[in-house]
């Protein structure tokens, strides 16, 4: 039976900051999580997603793979090689530790149900490819379909997962610096006239 590579993950974590002298705190300016949130990532209270493992592997200098412990290749190619993470397949399309990076996510229905919005620094374009994406980002409350895209911040408070009872499939781009939020998107039923829809611009898919 395969090792789950995320079952040691506090504790690597833990490692690779200690290796490199730098404490909770430091690594909280860095990367702007709390050091709450990294304390519990360490320890194993704190379930890891994509967006708290991205700016962590990007101040240690590794790449995803490397942070979770997925068997190196030696390729110079990218091997898509697939990630389970909360609930989900997160497939890295690029090696690079830091800079702009690329991902194919398939997210099912039961593992994101109720929004958890949270923030870090940099800035997200995500693109469906398959499925209704339920995007929760500040006031606002969308719903994107095949071809749909949303960038924004991710200093907005910000979630995603199934809009209905079917997976999705989406392609993420994550940068580390922060930008303005932009969104091309339909609204999410009556919750988003009440919540403060006026701001995002629907766009049909390409």
């Amino acid at each position: 039976m395969a090792s789950d590579p995320l079952a040691d993950l506090g504790p690597r974590l833990r490692r690779l900051r200690t290796a490199r002298d730098l404490t909770l705190a430091q690594v909280g300016n860095e990367t702007g999580l709390s050091v709450s949130t990294l304390s519990r990532l360490e320890s194993g209270g704190r379930r890891a997603t994509l967006e708290l493992l991205l700016p962590l592997a990007r101040v240690y200098g590794v790449t995803l793979d490397e942070l979770v412990d997925a068997p190196a290749t030696g390729d110079p190619r990218v091997h898509a090689k697939p990630i389970q993470a909360y609930g989900g397949t997160i497939v890295p399309l690029t090696n690079r530790p830091g800079g702009v990076r690329a991902f194919k996510h398939v997210i099912r229905p039961a593992s994101r149900s109720v929004p958890e919005p949270g923030t870090h620094e940099g800035y997200e374009w995500l693109y469906v490819l398959d499925g209704q994406l339920r995007l929760v980002l500040g006031e606002h409350d969308v719903v994107l379909g095949p071809g749909e895209v949303a960038e924004f911040d991710t200093r907005v408070p910000h979630w995603f997962g199934c809009a209905d009872g079917r997976p999705v499939e989406m392609l993420s781009i994550f940068g580390p610096q922060g930008e303005r939020m932009h969104v091309r998107a339909r609204p999410h039923t009556a919750r988003s006239s009440e919540s403060g829809s006026q701001g995002v611009r629907a766009r049909g898919g390409s």
